[in-house]
């Protein structure tokens, strides 16, 4: 009797060949986040620190502005642009009312401003985070669809004995294979999709942490200059 895996897997019963379909899918979409979201950390992390760089040695906001164009990758860069967009329109408000300005109209833009970079940092935090529930799901449901297989693959082996009248390896076995293959193929799907959430879930926080900085720069940054004009 061939015992090999696909074999196993050929001859399996509907129940288990259903289990091990779900098991593939969830697989695939499991790999294809991983790799993508590799791609796109990758990308994040090498566009901020290049327009952070820029960003610094920039003379004016305008200058920085104009740089954070280069870099759509960046949630700096994307929470820079929205800031500023909203830094603009304020300026041109003001620009309206600047002989009736006082410090406490500026401080109320300033929490428009906030808003508004506060709403960019949740967006890109979305961007990020986006499909990495999938991960979590795979890590904690798998392993209960292969113990769904498991528990088939077992019961067709007490069928087999009852049909049989007998409890030899050549009936037993064709269903307990069925079982421990659903078992591991629940394990193999699961095990990388918990190690990489962890992983992803760690860099998602250090980007958070990124942008949560930046944004407290460039709101310093402004207010600063605000004041000075008082």
């Amino acid at each position: 009797m061939n015992l090999s895996v696909f074999s196993m897997m050929a001859h399996a019963g509907l129940v288990v060949k259903l289990v091990m379909l779900v098991l593939l899918i969830f697989s695939v979409l499991s790999w294809w986040i991983i790799v993508s979201k590799y791609i796109l950390f990758s990308r994040a992390r090498y566009a901020s620190e290049d327009f952070l760089a820029d960003f610094w040695e920039s003379k004016t906001l305008n200058n920085a502005y104009e740089a954070a164009q280069n870099f759509t990758l960046s949630p700096e860069a994307s929470v820079f642009v929205s800031g500023f967009n909203e830094l603009r329109k304020l300026s041109a408000a003001r620009s309206e009312r600047a002989k009736a300005e006082t410090l406490q109209s500026k401080l109320a833009s300033m929490d428009n401003l906030n808003r508004a970079v506060r709403k960019a940092q949740r967006v890109e935090s979305d961007r990020l985070e986006r499909s990495l529930a999938f991960l979590a799901t795979t890590g904690s449901a798998t392993p209960f669809i292969g113990l769904f297989g498991t528990v088939w693959g077992i019961l067709t082996s007490f069928q087999e004995i009852g049909a049989h009248g007998s409890a030899s390896l050549a009936v037993v076995a064709p269903g307990i294979a069925e079982a421990l293959v659903a078992t591991a193929a629940g394990l193999a799907v699961a095990i990388p999709a918990v190690i990489f959430y962890n992983f992803y879930s760690n860099k998602l926080t250090d980007f958070e942490s990124d942008i949560e900085n930046f944004s407290f720069d460039f709101l310093n940054l402004v207010e600063r200059d605000m004041l000075s004009r008082e």
